[in-house]
């Protein structure tokens, strides 16, 4: 390797370090990371068999380009599909479909592809797949929500079969992170052709699994690539399993008859570490909870609203009644495992006499009658009871009503909601993630603004982060972003999330990446 081309390699290993250290619903999460203490290695296991996981909600779509929500995500990424690269534990990144790259110059990027790679329809992995790849997702008929990650990218050019060059607009520091994104994965180029905009029941990709079936509300099972180009899974298929009831959930384990269960209900937690059939995986995440305001409807487009109720919900009261000390105290619009997090917020605080002041100043001094709405997750279920009851207390009347999640995603992106408790989990370790798709006024609904909040100053910082390449005055960007995002409080930011997932006496290799995607490639079951 030459001296510039390893130069450059180290220069993108810095990037993705400064930009994506980890500490913690992109992403909307159905409930990061934590190694189990054994890694899965044969002799405290066996090869074969059909992992069994026991979730709260089913996937919506298994198309990459067209995913919004980790339920889909953690069936296809890094199982179905792989990106040019990918994120270890440590958001560091590393080599996947590509084996090296090298920055060329401010804006182009050139990556070596790994060869004899095939896709699981039998198809030959080569630059000509990067290229369909890319140029689906940034196509308009495409409509994905997650154009925004690659729309700075002008040309995908071919230079031979093994080796393309992405080139951008203008530089763009994230770049790495956002390809280990799950709307990364490659994409068969005959699949493409084949199957359209019904790509997401029939996904093809180049990953360690390949779809098997789908019965939706059901299980989705995915079945051991036998061709695949690194190391096996070293179980035979994985069986998602629907299952809506948490306490169900967690019998499946302790019966044996599922090995992991996500999420873990915080008042469960107990059960699990207690118990001697399972044990608990606990990991530190990207992610936040929140509860959000619809701007575009009347009391929440008036920000002394929004202020009032963040000063009448005593989060601190959540944070130990619901979440059980699950996570910690979320006082900014990004936890402190993202890159980018403003270290110099407290957040609002508890101030019941505050909150009314300003209801009166907003002309509510009599208060009002909305609603909140959530999908079927008993934590969320359990913050929109807390919060219903602390909103009386400053004469807000609140109706609560709870949701399929595949519904719920649906009916959130369309507006239809006052308030809502949602999750965001960050999938690449960078501030662009979640400010962008949280706060700009162009990710409003599907991508993820479903606050419909919009700010002239914020969208303007937003864009800048995405192009300043110097890192202290891109932390100087997203600082100032989020003190304007903390003041014009278009949601209440209740935790900095961490997961909880059951797991089986039997299991040994489980880890959750802290982008809230399991991984499965080394785990072995009895």
């Amino acid at each position: 390797m030459t001296r510039k081309k390893f130069s450059a390699l180290l220069f993108a290993g810095l990037l993705t370090i400064m930009f994506a250290l980890a500490g913690c619903a992109s992403e909307p999460s159905s409930s990061a990371s934590g190694e189990s203490s054994d890694e899965g290695s044969d002799e405290k296991g066996e090869k074969g068999g059909e992992l069994v996981l026991a979730v709260l909600s089913d996937a919506t779509k298994l198309d990459p380009h067209q995913g919004t929500d980790i339920p889909s995500a953690n069936v296809y990424h890094g199982k179905i599909y792989e990106g040019l690269v990918k994120q270890d534990k440590n958001m560091e990144v590393q080599p996947a479909l590509a084996t090296e790259w090298e920055q060329l110059d401010d804006t182009t990027w050139e990556f070596k592809l790994r060869e004899g790679v095939k896709f699981h329809d039998g198809t030959e992995f080569k630059a000509d797949a990067v290229k369909k790849t890319f140029e689906r997702i940034l196509d308009p008929e495409t409509a994905s929500p997650r154009k925004k990650l690659f729309e700075m990218i002008t040309e995908i050019k071919v230079v031979d079969d093994y080796t393309v060059q992405l080139k951008t607009e203008y530089p763009f520091a994230p770049l790495l992170s956002n390809l280990a994104h799950y709307s990364g994965g490659i994409i068969s180029p005959k699949a493409i052709e084949e199957y359209g905009q019904d790509l997401g029941q029939n996904p093809v990709g180049t990953g360690p699994f390949k779809f098997d079936s789908w019965t939706p509300g059901s299980e989705i099972k995915l079945t051991k690539n036998e061709n695949y180009w690194g190391d096996q899974a070293k179980v035979d298929s994985v069986v998602f399993k629907v299952i809506p009831e948490d306490s169900t959930r967690i019998a499946m384990v302790e019966t044996g008859q599922a090995h992991l269960a996500n999420p873990v209900p915080v008042n469960q937690v107990d059960r699990v570490e207690q118990n001697q059939e399972m044990e608990l995986n606990r990991s530190e995440g990207l992610g936040i909870d929140y509860l959000g305001f619809n701007l575009q409807k009347e009391p929440f487009d008036n920000k002394k609203v929004r202020q009032a109720i963040n000063l009448a919900v005593d989060t601190d009261a959540i944070l130990s009644g619901v979440y059980n000390n699950v996570g910690t105290e979320a006082t900014a619009p990004m936890g402190p495992g993202v890159w980018g997090h403003n270290e110099e917020l407290e957040g609002w605080g508890y101030d019941v006499e505050k909150a009314k002041k300003l209801l009166k100043e907003a002309g509510y001094e009599d208060g009002f009658k909305t609603s909140i709405w959530t999908n079927d997750n008993k934590a969320r279920v359990d913050v929109a009871e807390v919060v219903q009851s602390q909103l009386k207390g400053v004469g807000i009347d609140v109706e609560i009503k709870v949701m399929e999640w595949g519904a719920y995603l649906d009916a959130t992106a369309k507006g239809e909601h006052d308030m809502f408790v949602l999750g965001w989990s960050n999938m690449t370790g960078d501030a662009d993630y979640n400010q962008y798709f949280l706060f700009h006024s162009e990710a409003k609904g599907t991508p993820g603004n479903r606050s419909f909040y919009s700010n002239e100053r914020v969208d303007e910082l937003i864009d800048k982060g995405r192009e300043e390449t110097d890192t202290e005055k891109r932390q100087e960007i997203y600082d100032e972003a989020q003190e304007i995002e903390m003041e014009d409080a278009p949601m209440i930011f209740l935790r900095n999330d961490e997961d909880l997932v059951a797991v089986g006496k039997d299991v040994k290799g489980f880890w959750m990446h802290p982008a809230g995607i399991y991984m499965l490639n080394d785990v072995t079951v009895k």
